[in-house]
Protein backbone atom coordinates (compact mmCIF):
# COMPACT_ATOMS: atom_id res chain seq x y z
CA UNK A 1 0.00 0.00 0.00
CA UNK A 2 1.41 3.66 -1.15
CA UNK A 3 -1.82 5.74 0.01
CA UNK A 4 0.85 7.17 3.03
CA UNK A 5 3.64 9.02 0.77
CA UNK A 6 0.77 10.54 -1.55
CA UNK A 7 2.61 13.85 -1.36
CA UNK A 8 5.98 12.56 -1.79
CA UNK A 9 7.65 14.07 -4.81
CA UNK A 10 10.06 11.31 -5.04
CA UNK A 11 7.39 8.22 -5.22
CA UNK A 12 6.37 10.24 -7.95
CA UNK A 13 9.48 10.02 -9.62
CA UNK A 14 9.41 6.08 -9.38
CA UNK A 15 6.18 6.52 -10.84
CA UNK A 16 6.53 8.42 -13.88
CA UNK A 17 10.22 7.07 -14.60
CA UNK A 18 9.15 2.73 -13.42
CA UNK A 19 11.19 0.42 -15.54
CA UNK A 20 8.07 -1.95 -15.96
CA UNK A 21 7.92 -5.07 -14.26
CA UNK A 22 4.82 -7.66 -12.80
CA UNK A 23 2.05 -5.97 -11.55
CA UNK A 24 0.97 -7.26 -8.12
CA UNK A 25 -2.74 -8.10 -9.41
CA UNK A 26 -3.58 -9.12 -12.13
CA UNK A 27 -6.58 -7.29 -13.86
CA UNK A 28 -5.64 -4.13 -12.49
CA UNK A 29 -2.27 -1.88 -13.57
CA UNK A 30 -1.15 0.74 -13.33
CA UNK A 31 -1.33 2.09 -17.13
CA UNK A 32 -5.21 0.83 -17.24
CA UNK A 33 -5.59 3.39 -14.47
CA UNK A 34 -4.02 6.30 -15.97
CA UNK A 35 -5.60 5.72 -19.33
CA UNK A 36 -9.51 5.45 -17.25
CA UNK A 37 -8.06 8.69 -15.24
CA UNK A 38 -7.53 10.65 -18.78
CA UNK A 39 -10.88 9.40 -20.21
CA UNK A 40 -12.44 10.77 -16.95
CA UNK A 41 -10.83 14.46 -17.25
CA UNK A 42 -11.69 14.27 -20.92
CA UNK A 43 -15.10 13.85 -20.24
CA UNK A 44 -15.80 15.79 -17.37
CA UNK A 45 -12.29 18.27 -16.70
CA UNK A 46 -10.40 17.76 -13.62
CA UNK A 47 -13.35 18.86 -11.27
CA UNK A 48 -14.97 15.20 -12.32
CA UNK A 49 -11.49 13.82 -11.54
CA UNK A 50 -11.56 11.57 -8.51
CA UNK A 51 -9.92 8.34 -7.04
CA UNK A 52 -13.59 6.78 -6.65
CA UNK A 53 -14.98 7.54 -9.79
CA UNK A 54 -11.60 6.43 -11.67
CA UNK A 55 -12.20 2.80 -9.65
CA UNK A 56 -15.63 2.72 -10.84
CA UNK A 57 -15.04 3.09 -14.14
CA UNK A 58 -12.41 0.03 -13.75
CA UNK A 59 -15.04 -2.30 -11.88
CA UNK A 60 -12.76 -2.38 -9.11
CA UNK A 61 -12.72 -0.39 -5.29
CA UNK A 62 -10.91 2.79 -4.80
CA UNK A 63 -8.88 0.90 -2.24
CA UNK A 64 -7.49 -1.41 -4.67
CA UNK A 65 -6.41 1.72 -7.21
CA UNK A 66 -3.96 2.94 -4.25
CA UNK A 67 -1.86 -0.17 -3.98
CA UNK A 68 -0.57 1.33 -7.34
CA UNK A 69 -1.13 5.03 -7.30
CA UNK A 70 -1.10 7.17 -3.94
CA UNK A 71 -3.48 9.70 -4.63
CA UNK A 72 -5.13 12.07 -6.93
CA UNK A 73 -2.00 14.26 -7.49
CA UNK A 74 0.26 11.92 -8.44
CA UNK A 75 -2.27 10.90 -10.71
CA UNK A 76 -2.61 13.64 -12.80
CA UNK A 77 1.29 13.61 -13.12
CA UNK A 78 0.96 10.19 -14.47
CA UNK A 79 -1.88 11.61 -16.99
CA UNK A 80 0.39 14.70 -17.70
CA UNK A 81 3.39 12.46 -19.00
CA UNK A 82 0.84 9.89 -20.61
CA UNK A 83 -0.84 12.46 -23.07
CA UNK A 84 2.26 14.34 -23.73
CA UNK A 85 3.96 10.64 -25.20
CA UNK A 86 1.43 11.33 -27.82
CA UNK A 87 3.28 14.03 -29.16
CA UNK A 88 6.59 12.69 -28.61
CA UNK A 89 5.72 9.29 -30.54
CA UNK A 90 4.09 11.89 -33.40
CA UNK A 91 7.27 13.20 -33.41
CA UNK A 92 9.49 10.30 -33.74
CA UNK A 93 7.12 9.15 -36.72
CA UNK A 94 7.43 12.53 -38.57
CA UNK A 95 11.56 12.19 -37.81
CA UNK A 96 11.45 14.41 -35.42
CA UNK A 97 10.38 17.70 -37.27
CA UNK A 98 10.91 20.02 -34.37
CA UNK A 99 14.48 18.34 -33.65
CA UNK A 100 16.48 18.96 -36.91
CA UNK A 101 16.57 21.05 -39.87
CA UNK A 102 14.33 24.32 -40.86
CA UNK A 103 15.12 26.89 -38.88
CA UNK A 104 15.06 27.53 -35.30
CA UNK A 105 11.47 29.72 -36.05
CA UNK A 106 10.22 26.27 -37.63
CA UNK A 107 11.17 24.20 -35.09
CA UNK A 108 10.23 26.35 -32.01
CA UNK A 109 6.85 26.78 -33.81
CA UNK A 110 6.18 23.40 -34.39
CA UNK A 111 7.15 22.98 -30.56
CA UNK A 112 4.07 25.28 -29.71
CA UNK A 113 1.79 23.88 -32.11
CA UNK A 114 1.85 20.39 -30.97
CA UNK A 115 1.55 21.67 -27.47
CA UNK A 116 -1.75 23.62 -28.77
CA UNK A 117 -3.47 20.46 -30.22
CA UNK A 118 -2.37 18.16 -27.25
CA UNK A 119 -4.59 20.65 -25.54
CA UNK A 120 -7.48 21.41 -27.42
CA UNK A 121 -7.73 16.69 -27.38
CA UNK A 122 -7.20 17.37 -23.70
CA UNK A 123 -8.62 19.94 -22.20
CA UNK A 124 -7.65 19.61 -18.64
CA UNK A 125 -4.06 20.02 -19.42
CA UNK A 126 -4.34 23.53 -19.02
CA UNK A 127 -6.45 23.38 -15.82
CA UNK A 128 -2.99 21.88 -14.22
CA UNK A 129 -1.84 24.58 -12.57
CA UNK A 130 1.61 25.19 -10.69
CA UNK A 131 5.05 24.76 -10.32
CA UNK A 132 5.75 21.67 -8.48
CA UNK A 133 3.55 18.79 -10.62
CA UNK A 134 6.77 16.47 -11.16
CA UNK A 135 7.54 15.61 -14.58
CA UNK A 136 8.13 12.26 -16.65
CA UNK A 137 10.27 10.89 -19.33
CA UNK A 138 7.60 12.10 -22.00
CA UNK A 139 7.19 15.87 -20.56
CA UNK A 140 11.15 15.98 -20.70
CA UNK A 141 11.51 14.94 -24.08
CA UNK A 142 9.01 17.39 -25.05
CA UNK A 143 10.98 20.06 -23.29
CA UNK A 144 14.10 18.93 -24.43
CA UNK A 145 13.19 19.12 -27.73
CA UNK A 146 11.55 22.89 -27.40
CA UNK A 147 15.19 23.75 -25.85
CA UNK A 148 17.08 22.11 -28.80
CA UNK A 149 15.03 24.24 -31.13
CA UNK A 150 16.93 27.45 -29.95
CA UNK A 151 19.82 26.17 -28.26
CA UNK A 152 21.71 26.99 -31.18
CA UNK A 153 20.93 30.46 -32.47
CA UNK A 154 23.44 32.59 -30.04
CA UNK A 155 20.80 33.30 -27.16
CA UNK A 156 22.61 32.94 -23.77
CA UNK A 157 21.66 29.94 -21.89
CA UNK A 158 19.69 31.30 -19.32
CA UNK A 159 17.94 33.25 -22.51
CA UNK A 160 17.03 29.79 -24.41
CA UNK A 161 15.37 28.95 -21.01
CA UNK A 162 13.29 31.57 -20.52
CA UNK A 163 12.43 31.20 -24.23
CA UNK A 164 11.23 27.81 -23.71
CA UNK A 165 9.06 28.72 -20.05
CA UNK A 166 7.34 31.80 -22.12
CA UNK A 167 6.25 29.72 -25.34
CA UNK A 168 5.04 26.94 -23.31
CA UNK A 169 3.38 30.05 -20.46
CA UNK A 170 1.64 31.50 -23.54
CA UNK A 171 0.15 27.67 -24.84
CA UNK A 172 -1.02 27.46 -21.53
CA UNK A 173 -2.99 30.74 -21.14
CA UNK A 174 -4.56 30.62 -24.55
CA UNK A 175 -5.82 26.81 -23.71
CA UNK A 176 -6.79 27.86 -20.34
CA UNK A 177 -9.01 30.45 -21.98
CA UNK A 178 -10.74 27.78 -24.14
CA UNK A 179 -11.39 26.01 -20.74
CA UNK A 180 -12.69 28.67 -19.00
CA UNK A 181 -15.26 29.34 -22.11
CA UNK A 182 -16.50 26.09 -22.02
CA UNK A 183 -17.03 25.42 -18.48
CA UNK A 184 -19.09 28.20 -18.82
CA UNK A 185 -20.86 27.43 -21.70
CA UNK A 186 -21.42 23.67 -19.69
CA UNK A 187 -23.01 25.58 -16.35
CA UNK A 188 -25.27 28.27 -18.47
CA UNK A 189 -26.54 26.60 -21.34
CA UNK A 190 -26.16 29.61 -22.86
CA UNK A 191 -22.48 29.67 -25.62
CA UNK A 192 -19.65 32.31 -25.38
CA UNK A 193 -21.32 34.10 -28.69
CA UNK A 194 -25.09 34.17 -27.72
CA UNK A 195 -24.19 35.33 -24.29
CA UNK A 196 -22.14 38.51 -25.58
CA UNK A 197 -25.28 38.99 -27.98
CA UNK A 198 -27.37 39.45 -25.23
CA UNK A 199 -25.95 42.48 -23.71
CA UNK A 200 -27.15 45.28 -25.71
CA UNK A 201 -27.33 47.53 -22.84
CA UNK A 202 -23.61 47.35 -22.10
CA UNK A 203 -23.19 48.14 -25.67
CA UNK A 204 -25.53 51.13 -25.88
CA UNK A 205 -23.13 52.84 -23.29
CA UNK A 206 -19.81 52.16 -24.77
CA UNK A 207 -20.88 55.21 -27.51
CA UNK A 208 -19.04 57.06 -24.93
CA UNK A 209 -15.71 55.68 -25.61
CA UNK A 210 -14.51 57.33 -29.04
CA UNK A 211 -11.79 55.15 -29.85
CA UNK A 212 -14.15 51.76 -29.29
CA UNK A 213 -16.36 53.17 -31.30
CA UNK A 214 -14.51 54.22 -34.17
CA UNK A 215 -13.06 50.73 -34.20
CA UNK A 216 -16.34 48.85 -33.71
CA UNK A 217 -17.37 50.99 -36.85
CA UNK A 218 -14.73 50.10 -39.15
CA UNK A 219 -15.21 46.36 -38.69
CA UNK A 220 -12.40 46.06 -36.11
CA UNK A 221 -14.99 43.54 -33.51
CA UNK A 222 -16.45 41.89 -36.79
CA UNK A 223 -13.69 39.46 -37.94
CA UNK A 224 -11.37 39.21 -35.09
CA UNK A 225 -7.92 37.69 -35.24
CA UNK A 226 -7.39 33.90 -34.30
CA UNK A 227 -5.94 34.44 -30.67
CA UNK A 228 -3.39 31.69 -30.90
CA UNK A 229 -2.05 32.55 -34.29
CA UNK A 230 -1.62 35.89 -34.22
CA UNK A 231 0.05 35.67 -30.56
CA UNK A 232 2.25 32.98 -31.70
CA UNK A 233 3.54 34.96 -34.37
CA UNK A 234 4.12 38.00 -32.42
CA UNK A 235 5.93 36.25 -29.79
CA UNK A 236 8.15 34.57 -32.47
CA UNK A 237 8.84 38.11 -33.84
CA UNK A 238 9.89 39.21 -30.41
CA UNK A 239 12.21 36.38 -30.05
CA UNK A 240 13.72 36.77 -33.60
CA UNK A 241 14.54 40.25 -32.46
CA UNK A 242 16.18 39.32 -29.84
CA UNK A 243 18.20 36.81 -31.46
CA UNK A 244 19.14 39.26 -34.38
CA UNK A 245 20.51 41.91 -31.12
CA UNK A 246 22.63 39.03 -29.82
CA UNK A 247 24.22 38.60 -33.39
CA UNK A 248 24.75 42.49 -33.79
CA UNK A 249 26.25 42.56 -30.30
CA UNK A 250 28.77 39.89 -31.05
CA UNK A 251 29.79 40.99 -34.39
CA UNK A 252 30.71 44.63 -33.11
CA UNK A 253 32.56 42.94 -30.00
CA UNK A 254 34.26 40.29 -32.17
CA UNK A 255 32.35 37.35 -29.88
CA UNK A 256 31.51 33.74 -30.99
CA UNK A 257 28.32 33.60 -32.72
CA UNK A 258 27.42 30.53 -30.61
CA UNK A 259 28.34 30.91 -26.60
CA UNK A 260 29.52 35.05 -26.95
CA UNK A 261 33.37 33.53 -25.64
CA UNK A 262 35.71 36.48 -27.59
CA UNK A 263 37.22 35.78 -30.48
CA UNK A 264 40.63 35.98 -31.78
CA UNK A 265 41.17 38.23 -34.71
CA UNK A 266 43.11 37.16 -37.37
CA UNK A 267 45.73 40.13 -38.59
CA UNK A 268 44.86 39.30 -42.26
CA UNK A 269 41.83 37.22 -44.21
CA UNK A 270 38.35 35.73 -43.05
CA UNK A 271 37.43 36.85 -39.98
CA UNK A 272 36.79 33.95 -37.38
CA UNK A 273 32.95 33.30 -36.47
CA UNK A 274 33.19 30.52 -33.56
CA UNK A 275 35.86 30.31 -31.21
CA UNK A 276 36.22 26.37 -31.40
CA UNK A 277 35.30 23.52 -33.72
CA UNK A 278 32.51 22.98 -31.11
CA UNK A 279 30.92 25.89 -31.12
CA UNK A 280 31.23 25.11 -35.51
CA UNK A 281 29.50 22.04 -35.23
CA UNK A 282 26.61 23.46 -32.92
CA UNK A 283 25.92 26.23 -35.20
CA UNK A 284 25.81 23.55 -38.26
CA UNK A 285 23.50 21.65 -36.16
CA UNK A 286 20.91 24.27 -35.35
CA UNK A 287 21.23 25.82 -38.41
CA UNK A 288 21.83 28.85 -37.61
CA UNK A 289 24.12 29.84 -40.86
CA UNK A 290 23.04 30.98 -44.42
CA UNK A 291 19.46 31.56 -44.95
CA UNK A 292 18.69 29.96 -41.65
CA UNK A 293 19.84 32.97 -39.98
CA UNK A 294 17.10 34.98 -41.66
CA UNK A 295 14.80 32.64 -40.54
Amino acid sequence: MVRGRAGDPDRAVELLWRKGGPEPRPGLNLDGIVRAGVGLADAEGLAGLSMRKVAERLGFTTMSLYRHVPGRERLIDLMCDAVAGETVTAATAAGDPAGKGDGWRARLEACAREGWELRRRHPWLAEVRGGRHVPGPNIVARYERMLNAVAGTGLAPAEVVAVAGLVGRFVDSEALLLVEAAEAERRSGVSEQDWWGGRQALFERLYDYPVITRLWREGGFDRPEDPFEFGLARLLDGIELLIQKRYESRDENGGCVVCGTPVERPAAGRPRAYCSPSCRQRAYRGRITGRDRQA
